[in-house]
């Protein structure tokens, strides 16, 4: 009895081992691992995960009554100036990230400043994809042929990038702060005859919205260290970018260069600069 015990024991492995194989396709190949990286060549010497588990840490929560002082302020980033290049790397472009982003549904993009109007999918592809139409002429028959060719949009086009933001003062911890709202990417318009039109915002990303989508890409490391990871959340919070002010609130809604340019107009900026500094400066004594 103890013998027959024994080898009952024996068989059922091998008993589920068939029964498996035989509930599963011929097509499918049993593995040990469901994870399909597993195997796989690992393009560092360790495996990189502190970027995908850092926790994005919340504003501050404010009240109306302790902001003395506020000031909106928009600049330009330049993505061609030396300390803006991680914007242009060309394995992960800044733009390249929105637009997957946007197309995924992770991020809800805008047709203007304010944030009042998102764009649908549709509106996204007519913005970045242009449509020609194109004539050619059928070498059998010698007519003329026309057809609508869709222009995907060059991440390279992308120079430029608008960021709006609000400089304020908070009373109840004395301290004196800066939020950005929103980032634009800024293209050159061209007419149907191929004018120059001037500068084009394609969309607006709401940036406290797009903070946890940035936290978890990696921007380019500029201070030569790849084994600090630094994310666009970081990139953002801690202000390793260039610009200039092009435009502050003001009672025309005017920006700098509708009234000044050249030299005149980086002056102009500078000044505005300086006059945050200093109003900043004054609120103490020393």
């Amino acid at each position: 009895m103890k013998i027959l015990l024994k080898l009952s024991l024996m068989m059922l492995p091998a008993m589920a081992v068939s029964s498996l194989s035989a509930q599963t396709p011929d097509n499918i190949m049993l593995t040990e691992s469901a994870d399909p990286n597993k195997g796989k060549p690992l393009d560092d010497i360790v495996e990189r995960v502190l970027t995908f588990e850092k926790q994005t840490l919340a504003y501050e929560d404010l009240r109306e009554a302790d902001i003395m002082w506020q000031r909106r302020i928009w600049r330009l980033i330049d993505v061609r100036e030396k300390m803006n290049l991680p914007f242009s790397y060309p394995e992960r472009p800044f733009i390249s990230l929105l637009m997957e982003a946007a197309e995924n549904l992770e991020l809800t993009t805008y047709a203007d400043e304010t944030f009042e109007t998102p764009l649908s999918k549709d509106d996204m592809d007519s913005k970045i994809n242009k449509k020609e139409t194109v004539t050619t002429i059928d070498p059998e028959t010698g007519e003329a042929i026309v057809k609508e060719v869709v222009q995907e949009m060059n991440p390279e086009d992308i120079k430029q990038f608008r960021v709006k933001e609000i400089w304020f003062f908070e009373e109840e911890g004395s301290t004196f702060q800066k939020r950005i709202l929103g980032i634009a990417p800024i293209r050159d318009a061209y007419s149907d005859n191929g004018d120059y039109m001037g500068q084009e915002a394609l969309f607006w990303v709401y940036y406290p919205e797009a903070r946890k989508i940035l936290s978890r890409e990696k921007a380019f490391n500029m201070f030569n260290n790849d084994s600090t990871p630094m994310t666009w959340e970081d990139l953002f919070e801690m202000r390793f970018f260039a610009s200039y002010i092009y435009k502050e609130s003001n009672v025309y809604d005017r920006k700098i260069d509708d009234y000044l340019s050249g030299l005149d107009l980086l002056m102009e900026a500078g000044k505005i600069k300086d006059k945050i500094f200093s109003y900043e400066h004054d609120l103490w004594s020393y």
